[in-house]
């Protein structure tokens, strides 16, 4: 398949990161799929028998990162296409997969999954979304989850992994204040149904059963990082990047404080205690299309 799509005619992005084609941003992405693959066991740790998948999409794909290391573990698999809005986004995927020397194994499209995966019926064995509540909203998740449907192969897997807010612990008062912060904001866009940090995990069983999904099963994470390892050191550069990259965010859709920005400098400083501990629960679903 080839990618025609003029970069200029890309639709508006609902991303909770206003530009989400900088650099720092990407850098960012690059950095969370590197800290989420390991973290979680792997890129379908959950899954019986990932061998037998043939033909997978990353809806969202980002940075790439999922999709990448998917290619390096299951070198069997035959197809394997990340889809996003930003064409941006994906020249720095593909250029990520050219390193790792997977990249004449890898497609990356330009494409609206808001609007319409453009892929023929019943064509993929695996539908994988991750993080995708960062640009999803309440009334997106139908649409899609039927999207998903058409294009997974009946008895295909449908696999999506979404995030309860980042907390730390009580060392870091700044970091639970800026969460709050993120909440409401993520709630006011139609991101969220209540503000709360589990807002979306929550929800997301029934959503899928009620929306077709047959055979709805669910993994919790429950990811701990100390200070001082590498995964403590991804995590803390993973917050820091995410609260500077979404200030635009936060004065759109809340009250931003005046001082959001010592604030945000106490979170570093509190981060940074060798005594500090960051926590991140996910929870993946996965069912099968009738």
């Amino acid at each position: 398949m080839s990618d025609p799509k003029d970069p200029r005619q890309e639709h508006p992005s609902t991303y909770m990161v206003q530009d989400r084609s900088s650099t720092e941003e990407m850098m960012r992405l690059q950095m969370q799929d590197q800290l989420l693959n390991t973290s979680m066991g792997g890129v379908l740790a959950e899954q019986a028998n990932p061998t037998h998948f043939r033909r997978v999409l990353d809806v969202g794909c980002g940075a790439g990162g999922w999709l990448i290391e998917t290619a390096q573990t299951y070198p069997d698999i035959s197809v394997l296409i990340g889809v996003d809005i930003s064409s941006k986004m994906l020249g720095f995927a593909r250029a990520q997969a050219a390193l790792q020397q997977v990249g004449n194994r890898l497609e990356f499209l330009s494409m609206d999954a808001l609007r319409m995966l453009e892929f023929p019926n019943a064509f993929f064995d695996l539908v994988n979304q991750r993080l995708g509540a960062s640009y999803l909203r309440t009334w997106d998740w139908p649409k899609l989850l039927q999207e998903y449907q058409r294009v997974v192969r009946p008895g295909g897997i449908i696999r999506i992994t979404e995030s309860d807010w980042i907390t730390g612990n009580s060392d870091s008062p700044a970091l639970a204040q800026l969460r709050e912060l993120a909440l409401q904001a993520h709630f006011h866009a139609g991101h969220l149904a209540h503000p709360v940090a589990n807002g979306v995990t929550s929800a997301l069983p029934d959503l899928c059963q009620q929306h077709g999904i047959q055979h709805v099963q669910t993994r919790p994470s429950l990811l701990t990082f100390h200070a001082g390892t590498t995964a403590g050191l991804l995590f803390v550069e993973d917050v820091a990047r995410l609260f500077r990259n979404i200030k635009p965010f936060l004065q759109k859709w809340t009250s931003l404080p005046d001082d959001y920005d010592e604030i945000y400098q106490q979170m570093l400083n509190e981060m940074n205690n060798p005594n500090f501990v960051g926590n991140m629960k996910l929870l993946t679903v996965w069912g099968t299309r009738a």
